[in-house]
């Protein structure tokens, strides 16, 4: 039977990310804290104008998935998934999460989130691994994809410096069997079934 809720899930579902949601994203990218757990660059705000253009280039990509996160009965996003450099002849990509506001963090909204872009990723996209790089002082996103089963594969030592401090960045990988083996193997078999 074909899924019928491939990027839905009990409380959180994957759309498109448009124009509308950039004034919410632009004060997301407003706060130092936020900024920091997201990139290594120094933590400066962005423009809607610089961001509009991430979003059209996110569009274009012809290796990249961009995904607003939004809890089923809003319209407005929690946050934002990129699967992005994606190598089609490999079969592997990246991917990143990010929750904007504080408040809606912690409550779990990350993990379904993410468990519907690996499901999209590996079942209908086809890929075999992703991968992805986190800061060592981002604990909660560190036990978010260890309990995904995701893998620590290697240490970017003393990688990155904030308020005076060196930090590790680590390198996280999943295959897709690994996922498989954490469902229960077959695509959609977490509940995502068309009824």
């Amino acid at each position: 039977m074909m899924p019928t809720k491939l990027l839905h899930g009990a409380n959180v579902r994957l759309t498109a990310c448009t124009h509308a949601d950039l004034p919410t994203i632009t004060r997301w990218y407003e706060q130092t804290d936020f900024l920091r757990l997201l990139d290594a660059r120094a933590a400066y705000p962005q423009t809607e104008a610089a961001l509009s253009q991430w979003l059209e280039d996110q569009h274009k990509a012809p290796d990249a998935f961009l995904f607003a996160l939004r809890l089923l009965d809003s319209d407005e996003p929690l946050g934002y998934i990129e699967l992005d450099g994606i190598l089609w002849t490999q079969q592997t990509g990246w991917l990143s999460i990010a929750i904007g506001d504080p408040a809606q963090r912690g409550k779990g909204y990350g993990y379904e989130a993410l468990r519907l872009a690996l499901a999209f990723a590996f079942h209908e996209l086809n890929l075999h691994r992703l991968q992805l790089t986190v800061f060592s002082y981002n604990s909660n996103a560190i036990a978010l994809y260890e309990k995904l089963g995701f893998q620590r594969e290697g240490v970017y030592r003393e990688f990155i410096q904030r308020d005076g401090r060196r930090y590790d960045m680590y390198l996280y990988g999943l295959l897709r069997r690994e996922w498989e083996a954490q469902i229960g193997q077959a695509p959609f078999s977490d509940g995502n079934r068309g009824a």
